[in-house]
């Protein structure tokens, strides 16, 4: 799909150095390919991977940095591409410049990788889907978390967390709900509808549990001991790690009795991106978000290292960036069609 204006200016914000510090950027996109699509951004979600690129936390990120929220191929789980993926930002993109993301009036992608967001379904709450929604649907459908009276552990109560007890929900589960933290227990019973809470650092709650979980998802980041989780799950239970400790230790006995599994996930491909929109449009699955300018980023991602949101940061792009001042004829409106990496 080609523009009359291929180098168009994109306006952005971005980190100039480790300090993370997000300031108003102008630059250009890769030229329009003949199976690209180039979209307007109207939301941004923002995602813990903000503050860690933005803040060189892994030491290769690239500046000036535009975060924003990657035989297999043929699958539709291009993540995992055997030649690796092409990441939302500071990536390298396939005319060798350093991709940048949707903290931007607009985006350039691969036709493959837009996706229709449901006609019924707000663009702002389809932000989150395309990062933490998805991060969590790809395992919880691989693992067939989606079996009516299934017992579900939810660890962590964050933007990830909320999304997996409202699918759990949705597919018919009984969700409990792990937290370090008691004042959460209203929310996520009244208001996210799980149907337990437990405090994991009770011994006695945690004790009461044993046995009786048939999947447990972990979406915190922060390190927990991983023995007292296993021992909560059923004969064949299942334990997907989606969050990022410093390390993961474990007893041999407690996964080895109980023919239990432990697995990770990342993300999705692009057949399961569509096929948790349509699910969540035909469900009413709605992450719970803050709308913020773009102006609000940097207090943002300070508010989401203390986190202090409920459940994550959607950056109205439309109103609060200015956007091209060019028209353009596209054959695909960004109002059906979107990029995950645009807008995760």
């Amino acid at each position: 799909m080609s523009s009359a204006n291929d180098n168009a200016e994109c306006l952005g914000w971005a980190a100039r150095d480790p300090s993370g510090h997000l300031s108003p950027y102008k630059f250009s996109r890769r030229a329009i390919g003949s199976e690209d699509v180039s979209l307007d951004i109207t939301h941004c979600g923002i995602c813990y991977a903000d503050v860690a690129w933005t803040r060189n936390k892994g030491g290769h990120s690239k500046y000036p940095l535009v975060p924003g929220e990657c035989e297999y191929c043929n699958d539709g789980l291009e993540v995992h591409c055997s030649k690796g993926p092409v990441l939302t930002f500071d990536g390298i993109d396939v005319d060798g410049t350093v991709t940048k993301g949707g903290y931007s009036s607009y985006i350039v992608v691969h036709e493959r990788y837009c996706f229709r967001v449901p006609d019924n379904y707000p663009l702002e709450l389809a932000a989150p889907l395309l990062c933490a929604g998805i991060t969590v649907y790809t395992p919880m459908i691989r693992h067939n978390m989606n079996q009516p009276g299934k017992t579900l552990g939810v660890i962590g109560l964050g933007g990830l967390g909320h999304l997996a007890v409202k699918f759990g929900k949705a597919f018919g589960l009984k969700v409990t709900v792990f937290s370090t933290s008691l004042s959460k227990k209203e929310e996520a019973v009244s208001r996210l509808g799980a149907d337990n809470f437990v405090v994991s650092s009770d011994e006695q709650q945690m004790s009461a549990l044993a046995n009786s979980l048939d999947f447990i998802i972990d979406t915190a980041s922060g390190d927990i001991p991983f023995d007292p989780y296993l021992s909560l799950l059923k004969t064949a239970g299942v334990f997907v790690l989606v969050g990022f400790p410093s390390e993961v230790k474990f007893s041999p006995v407690t996964l080895i009795l109980g023919m239990k599994t432990v697995s990770g996930s990342v993300t999705g491909g692009t057949k399961q991106t569509q096929e948790m929109l349509n699910f969540c449009a035909l469900h009413k699955i709605y992450p719970e978000i803050e709308v913020v300018p773009i102006q609000y980023s940097n207090e943002a991602l300070e508010r989401m290292i203390k986190k202090d949101v409920k459940y994550r940061f959607v950056i109205d792009i439309a109103n609060s960036l200015k956007c091209r001042v060019q028209t353009y004829y596209y054959i695909l409106w960004s109002r059906d069609y979107i990029s995950p990496l645009a807008w995760s």
